[in-house]
């Protein structure tokens, strides 16, 4: 899915990837981390909506693009963001490096699945606006909550991306879209009805130590994923992902002090790809190691 969403895209000879969400499972979106040197790239015409966030910039420098006579030049200070539609390629030139950078791809299909939500006519995807070094704190905090989850492994991180990638594709249709009326069909200022509630907890603690996605949980709520992620968050206090983390570190505490499974058994039942990212993600959630924590609780 990488691939598809990625595209054919250039960087400068002096671009080197740091991180990369290749491999990863997000099927939602895709994610690169860069750091950018003084240099050139040349146009390529990208399949999906590129944001370029600067997550440790460079106030001495100057980021150009241009593109059928538009010319645009901001400075990549840090927080500062750029929005690329689908189907529109660019010119690309940097005078300073930059030290970090989040790119984010939304692919078309995504927006494609907010046509109804927002009642829009048209391709939201290729109607997003071109904008240079502007500055919006949603979008920011979200990309940053993605960086995290692409540095350290929850064991709700695909879940977690599926929704933020929801939110930030809502968020460009609804601040930065020439397509149409970018008003919600459907009031989600409401919480999730207790029935509908009820229902979507008990499908996640029946299937605690499975692969829970966002369209599944919106499906059981009979709500879009869009409407369902914020009515969820609304209700809970906390967004679907972090509501499964929280019940799948429960249920690991719990196996280690009352199971004989291993440890690497009790990560994979808590869907981690790995026992060291099992244990990376417990000892920040608990500040304690597995074995620590079951050693102590079986003394």
């Amino acid at each position: 899915m990488d691939s598809q969403i990625l595209g054919a895209r250039r960087f400068p000879p002096t671009s080197a990837l740091l991180a990369s969400s290749a491999g990863l499972g997000w099927s939602a979106l895709s994610v690169e981390v860069r750091s950018h040197g003084i240099g050139e790239a040349s146009p390529t015409v990208p399949q999906s909506v590129d944001l370029f966030l600067v997550v440790a910039g460079n106030p001495d420098g100057l980021l150009s693009r241009t593109l059928v006579g538009v010319h645009q030049e901001a400075v990549p200070r840090t927080g500062a963001l750029w929005l690329s539609p689908a189907g529109v390629g660019r010119h690309v030139a940097l005078t300073a490096p930059i030290p970090q950078t989040l790119h984010m791809y939304l692919p078309i299909a995504l927006f494609d699945r907010l046509k109804d939500d927002f009642n829009l006519p048209a391709a939201p995807a290729h109607s997003i606006r071109d904008a240079a070094g502007i500055s919006d704190s949603v979008i920011n905090e979200v990309g940053r909550s993605i960086l995290s989850e692409l540095t350290v492994e929850t064991s709700a991180s695909r879940l977690y991306v599926e929704t933020a990638a929801v939110m930030l594709a809502a968020r460009l249709i609804q601040k930065y879209c020439d397509s149409g009326t970018s008003t919600p069909s459907e009031s989600s200022v409401h919480a999730l009805d207790q029935m509908r509630l009820r229902r979507v907890l008990d499908y996640i603690s029946d299937h605690i130590s499975e692969d829970i996605t966002l369209e599944k949980l919106a499906a059981v709520a009979e709500y879009s994923a869009f409407h369902f992620a914020r009515k969820f968050a609304l209700a809970m206090g906390i967004s679907p992902g972090r509501y499964v983390s929280q019940r799948r570190l429960e249920n690991a505490m719990m196996e280690l002090t009352t199971s004989k499974m291993s440890l690497v058994e009790i990560a994979l039942n808590a869907q981690f790809s790995s026992q060291a990212s099992f244990t990376r993600a417990f000892h920040r959630a608990t500040g304690t190691t597995p074995s620590e924590y079951r050693r102590r609780r079986r003394r």
